[in-house]
């Protein structure tokens, strides 16, 4: 007589579901673009300036006054060129849920208007960045820096990403079949 009950569910090896989450795929350069060296480059300047100001703040027990702010504004850029690199993978968050049990055709068509939501929801945000960077005057607190640098960034950002989903949307439907 066997131990294992028939209505037991089968016992998978739970390595076999953890390794299937990663993708085994080869590093190719050409996978990536401009907009992710960019954002690597920010992020280690994020990594130096934070580790400075550590560094400066509990082992020489005086903080040098700059890296906060810097830090937070090399935070705000890698956040918002971040966000081209997900509009051009197709990987901000959305909820997948629905496309699943709709029909084929209909699915299609709330991701093309979803598209062209978010696509103008990048331009009136570009505009209203470049506005806001065009009034700003100030400097920068700690460093002789103009503010708007902060801000043309932010609306780069927006511009880029309305290329990359125009970009998307087109590659997209142009090698489409259409089978409804």
């Amino acid at each position: 007589m066997s131990d294992a009950r028939e209505d037991a569910p089968p016992s998978i090896d739970p390595m076999v579901d953890f390794e299937s989450a990663f993708d085994d795929s080869p590093f190719k350069l050409s996978d990536y673009r401009i907009e992710d060296f960019v954002t690597l480059t920010l992020f280690w300047a994020l990594i130096l300036v934070v580790f400075t100001q550590f560094f400066s703040r509990y082992v020489l027990g005086s903080s040098i006054g700059w890296t906060e702010e810097i830090a937070r504004y090399l935070l705000i850029g890698v956040g918002f060129l971040g966000s081209v690199m997900a509009a051009r993978n197709g990987s901000h968050i959305m909820v997948e849920f629905f496309y699943h049990y709709m029909p084929e055709w209909q699915a299609r068509l709330l991701e093309r208007l979803v598209g062209l939501v978010s696509l103008g929801f990048y331009i009136v945000m570009a505009w209203i960045a470049y506005q806001l960077a065009s009034r700003t005057n100030s400097l920068m607190v700690s460093v002789d820096l103009p503010k708007s640098i902060i801000y043309f960034t932010v609306c780069a950002a927006f511009v880029l990403m309305a290329l990359r989903t125009i970009q998307r949307l087109y590659l997209k439907y142009r090698d489409r079949t259409d089978v409804v």
